[in-house]
């Protein structure tokens, strides 16, 4: 795909430790990035391609612990029925607790979804807020079904989140917000954002430390 590059990184805010980093490719109407994920614990691998209107086509994720390795392939096909292939090798356990089984269990519940939302990504929050045209516009809280990848498991689960936004794009400063609010735990952070809206800072996620 052809577009504008973007290369961005990030560290976690709920964890300095975490590295996260993305080459981002963007269409008028698309997106396709290779990213990666670094924590003391594990390493993450990924990459994401979309179609028309920002919606998921296929992300590939594979994670690396030191007992452990999993790979997931998520696609949502044509007709928007949503797929997994997973492999597993190593240790099931996780910090002392058995990690859930890697993939999707219920293909069912993702019945609507457009996005993935791989768990402390913050790129996987592009596509909705370009969808919704959050960066311009002024946006009504909006109900979305995601389907939401656990790391280090790569379980698939499906996810209710709400986004919306207040105001416009402000250019003078740079910068927008848009809000999020997770439907099934109640969690609110607003997510600042930059003119391609890719997240700025994202509160006890993750904030942007170099971009070019």
């Amino acid at each position: 795909m052809r577009g504008a590059v973007r290369h961005v990184e990030w560290v976690g805010d709920d964890d300095p430790e975490r590295l996260e980093a993305a080459t981002i490719t963007l269409a008028p109407d698309r997106l396709d990035a290779l990213g990666t994920s670094r924590t003391t614990d594990y390493a993450t691998a990924w990459s994401l391609e979309t179609g028309p209107d920002w919606v998921t086509e296929r992300l590939d994720v594979m994670v690396a612990g030191r007992w452990f390795r999993r790979r997931l392939v998520l696609v949502r096909d044509a007709h928007g029925r949503w797929s997994a292939d997973v492999s597993a090798d190593g240790d099931v356990e996780y910090r002392g607790e058995r990690m859930e089984q890697a993939g999707l269990a219920d293909p069912a519940s993702l019945d609507g979804a457009l996005d993935c939302d791989l768990a402390l990504c913050p790129v996987t929050n592009t596509m909705p807020i370009r969808r919704l045209d959050a960066i311009d516009d002024v946006v009504p809280e909006t109900e979305l079904t995601m389907a939401w990848v656990a790391l280090p498991s790569l379980a698939v689960h499906a996810s209710l989140q709400v986004y919306s936004a207040a105001a416009p794009f402000d250019a003078a400063a740079g910068r927008g917000v848009v809000r999020y609010r997770s439907a099934d735990s109640g969690f609110v952070a607003d997510l600042s954002i930059d003119h391609d809206g890719i997240v700025v800072d994202y509160p006890r996620i993750a904030r942007r430390v170099r971009t070019r």
